[in-house]
């Protein structure tokens, strides 16, 4: 990875007993670059993984495998797909009290959409596993613009596995956007 940058550290969160409440330790923004090529992938996924472990996130052991299977899939896509218009791609981490949200973010314009499986196809269902991971978590996915003309792919998993049952996911968190408030790092 080419330069990591953290953002946030020193914030407060509210809390319900009347004051301020220092955030946990682990919350923050990371954002990780690199060139847009295949030795890439593998040097995102460890520099994700081990900010995780340094950060003492309390991952579940499954939320962590099919998290580190999304920035495997999403950094290969911008690296196949995105290289010739982005020879730079970046990753960013946010990780909140109850949840994680990871993105791939290049240049190139286009705007892929997850594609049904074509079971006689070898290739193209990179978005369909990122979202089904997502989605079987309780978490979500998508794909946005941005302001240069780019794109971010980004999926939100929470930090533990959803509870089985009925109603389980109206108690996750609903993250809808890399950056809810882009004025706020």
């Amino acid at each position: 990875m080419a330069r990591i940058e953290h953002e946030g550290g020193n914030r407060t969160v509210e809390n319900h007993g009347g004051g301020p409440a220092r955030q946990p330790s682990y919350e923050g923004v990371w954002r990780f670059t690199a060139a847009a090529v295949d030795v890439s992938v593998p040097q995102a996924r460890h520099a994700v993984r081990d900010l995780l472990v340094r950060q003492a996130v309390p991952l579940h052991e499954e939320i962590m495998d099919g998290l580190l299977l999304i920035i495997s899939e999403l950094v290969t896509n911008a690296v196949r797909h995105a290289a010739l218009l982005s020879p730079e791609i970046a990753v960013e981490v946010a990780i909140g009290p109850e949840w994680i949200r990871v993105s791939v973010e290049d240049n190139h314009p286009y705007r892929p959409k997850a594609l049904e499986a074509d079971y006689g196809q070898t290739g193209g269902r990179g978005l369909l596993l990122v979202r089904e991971i997502a989605l079987e978590s309780g978490g979500a996915c998508d794909v946005e613009h941005t302001a240069s003309g780019g794109k971010i792919i980004w999926a939100a998993l929470p930090l533990a596995p959803m509870a089985p049952g009925p109603g389980a996911a109206a108690h996750q968190p609903m993250v809808t956007s890399p950056r809810p408030d882009p004025s706020v790092p």
